[in-house]
């Protein structure tokens, strides 16, 4: 299996700060590039296609690398994936196209997010730019949020003539990908370079406007054709453990953030951290702590290493960096004397699978110890966005058991026929990722297209448009 990252080693240390956090991979040479897209079998059928969920034509654009058509090959991704750089440097490929890659069993796959990752990096330096602003088709579509779901349904709806206007509440566009990616796996350029092109492509962005504070969702229906939800997630939950909210308490996105928004030596950060919750947040937390400098990082996982959400090559290449691990130990307190100095667990033990078929981990009596740190970091999951979804429901839009917005996993319609949804705020079942995301964001453009405009496939006849445009 290809490796993904290469981990910090002790005698790299000698590196400066932001050496530390340059991109994990050097780029592909040329000459790198093409002996690698020459392995390829290009097969019929290709199951690397199959398995990545916008279904890029990945025999095709390798096959342009191998003949140096690199622009050709960058067009090819880019038409079935908008956000084919940021894909190319966090999709967890060895789960996705590379782990089905025929390759896989008998030598190392096709290392296609690397190759993904060449032409991208091509067309940005070339600035090469596919997509154009086209002839208006009179209707107006809403986006909220600008992660993946919505920078993909909205490019997706500016190539077939919508006048597309995306609503985002932070300074800069690009949702997680600008905000909630480490910076060693994504520089904020990367984001920041595709949120241009889709707006190069005629598509309106606003960024400090929030909806439901600067624009009302009963605004958006009046003025708008449809509305694409793509929100995400928000901050981590609470823990609800006592001394929680002692100073050296941190949100895990928000210290990501600050790698992505901060001077590297402006971030505080502990010199004993211990990090709660083991998914690839967690993971990420961990390993930026120890870029960073900290001496001794801990992740804490009520659970055991079997049913830890983060990828199995992230948990190695954690360990690699010196993160240590304590599964199957559960947070009750936070103790320290006006700041955080440990956080007391007590042992779990694995009892009868719960509705995700994991196993419900249980406290072991009278296993009570401390953890001594002097930084905590909360990686245990992203709070809904309730205020949002009470709004939602005023309007017919209904969510699911679990808390997410829900839609038609065909269309990603909701249960108001104008308002369409995406992204990890639907993603009640299945992986959320930012690939996911994307292909989100496209299904919902096609069915606002179908649905306003009566535009089948090119085998099925033309429709009337069901709907008038907003005036």
């Amino acid at each position: 299996m290809a490796e993904h990252y290469k981990p910090v080693k002790y005698k790299q240390w000698e590196l400066t700060l932001e050496e530390r956090f340059q991109e994990v991979y050097e780029p592909l040479s040329n000459r790198e590039a093409v002996l690698e897209a020459n392995r390829c079998l290009y097969c019929h059928d290709a199951p690397c296609m199959v398995a990545c969920p916008t279904h890029i034509d990945i025999p095709t654009f390798i096959k342009k690398i191998s003949t140096e058509n690199t622009k050709g090959s960058a067009r090819t991704i880019l038409q079935a994936n908008l956000l084919g750089a940021t894909c190319s440097r966090v999709c967890p490929v060895q789960e996705l196209c590379e782990g089905a890659c025929v390759l896989h069993d008998e030598e190392k796959p096709i290392m296609i997010g690397r190759l993904q990752r060449y032409a991208m990096d091509y067309a940005a330096e070339k600035n090469l730019k596919f997509f154009h602003p086209q002839k208006p088709n009179g209707y107006k579509v809403a986006v909220i949020g600008t992660g993946p779901a919505g920078l993909s349904c909205a490019g997706e709806l500016a190539k077939l003539g919508f006048d597309v206007t995306c609503f985002e509440k932070k300074p800069m566009a690009g949702g997680l990908d600008t905000y909630g990616i480490v910076v060693f796996r994504e520089p904020v350029e990367v984001s920041l370079a595709e949120v241009k092109m889709i707006q190069d492509m005629g598509v309106k962005i606003k960024t400090n406007t929030a909806v439901g504070v600067d624009v009302t969702m009963e605004e958006l229906l009046e003025g708008y054709d449809a509305v694409f939800i793509g929100a995400g997630l928000g901050n981590v939950p609470d823990m609800s453990i006592p001394g929680e909210d002692l100073p050296g308490v941190v949100d895990g996105l928000e210290f990501i953030e600050e790698t992505k928004i901060k001077k590297l030596d402006q971030i505080h950060f502990g010199n004993r951290v211990c990090v709660i919750g083991a998914g690839n947040t967690g993971i990420d937390c961990a390993t930026i702590a120890r870029r960073l400098g900290s001496e001794r990082v801990t992740i804490i996982y009520r659970r055991s290493e079997a049913e830890m959400p983060a990828y199995h090559f992230e948990y190695q290449f954690a360990m690699g960096e010196g993160v240590s691990f304590m599964f199957l130990t559960q947070p009750i307190e936070v103790v320290g004397n006006g700041k955080v100095e440990g956080v007391k667990c007590v042992r779990m033990d694995l009892g009868e699978p719960d509705q995700s078929g994991r196993r419900i981990p249980v406290p072991v009596k009278d296993s009570e110890f401390i953890v001594p740190c002097d930084m905590l970091v909360k990686a245990i999951g992203q709070k809904k966005h309730t205020d949002m979804y009470a709004a939602l429901a005023k309007v017919g839009v209904k969510t699911t058991h679990n808390g997410y917005i829900a839609v038609d996993f065909n269309t990603n319609r909701t249960d108001n026929p104008k308002i369409f949804a995406g992204g990890d705020c639907i993603r009640s079942k299945g992986e959320a990722s930012t690939v996911a995301a994307v292909q989100d964001g496209k299904i919902a453009a096609a069915a606002i297209h179908h649905q306003i405009l009566g535009t089948r496939s090119p085998n099925e006849k033309h429709i009337e448009p069901v709907l008038s445009p907003v005036k």
